[in-house]
């Protein structure tokens, strides 16, 4: 089955949360950012992190995606920021300046890429000399991690084992993105891991809600309603904790330099 990134009914999935203020930290941590003026955010989806580089005090940032719909739903949450444009165009072809940005940001991108060749080439292309590439996404191991009261993506696998085979198939390894990294020109190749808040819960009500309407979970689109009718009774029987949850997801994260 899976996501229509191209419907409109899909334009808003990808704009209800914020960036964690962990995540605006660690990237702080590997890169300058006092010293980018001029950002890039390929795959920007809803503009989330378009916002949050714009509030770490980058001067300009475009986004780029390849949903009309999406970039719809991202021109429309972004709409108080000025200095935030969005393009439409692919990872592998944007159509952009070359040798313009200091920073290029790829978050949750990568996993709906099979040519990582082109993508990587596309982005040094459009580096300055000196420029950050970081490449952010789950790896297969960070994906089959055992769900808890934190990480609820756990407990997708755990009820529907099939799903394992269409989320492992789709993330790329490690040691793949960084031979890749290195073989389109990138040095200085660092690898991190990050527990990310994805989001604050009051209730348990509030993420059952969530999780029904599959806000911002490509992988929940492979489920029927019965299905996805299922697993959130599966999740609401195995969470202990019924206030304050706070949803986290293992990334990695690989910094590079042009």
């Amino acid at each position: 089955m899976g996501i229509d990134f191209h419907s409109k009914r899909n334009s808003n999935t990808y704009t209800t949360r914020k960036a964690d203020k962990l995540w605006a930290v660690t990237l702080e941590n590997l890169i300058p950012i006092k010293g980018i003026s001029n950002a890039l955010d390929i795959g920007c989806g809803g503009g989330i992190y378009s916002k949050a580089l714009s509030d770490m005090g980058i001067e300009h940032v475009t986004g780029v995606d390849f949903s009309k719909a999406i970039l719809d739903g991202a021109k429309e949450n972004c709409k108080g920021y000025k200095n935030i444009d969005f393009e439409y165009g692919t990872a592998f072809e944007t159509g952009l300046s070359s040798n313009k940005y200091d920073l290029l940001l790829e978050r949750a991108l990568i996993h709906h890429i099979k040519d990582l060749n082109s993508c990587f080439k596309e982005a040094f292309r459009l580096l300055n000399d000196g420029g950050f590439y970081i490449v952010q996404d789950r790896t297969p191991e960070d994906c089959l991690l055992k769900g808890d009261d934190s990480h609820i993506r756990g407990y997708f696998f755990e009820l529907f084992p099939w799903l394992v085979e269409k989320e492992t198939i789709r993330r790329h390894k490690s040691q793949c993105v960084i031979e890749i990294l290195n073989k389109a020109g990138f040095r200085d190749i660092e690898e991190i891991k990050l527990w990310e808040t994805r989001d604050v819960y009051d209730n348990k009500e509030q993420l059952l809600k969530d999780l029904k309407k599959r806000t911002g979970r490509s992988i929940l689109h492979e489920l029927d309603d019965e299905e996805l009718n299922l697993l959130i009774n599966h999740i609401d029987e195995s969470l202990e904790n019924n206030t304050n949850i706070v949803e986290k997801d293992r990334w990695t994260i690989w910094k590079a330099v042009k």
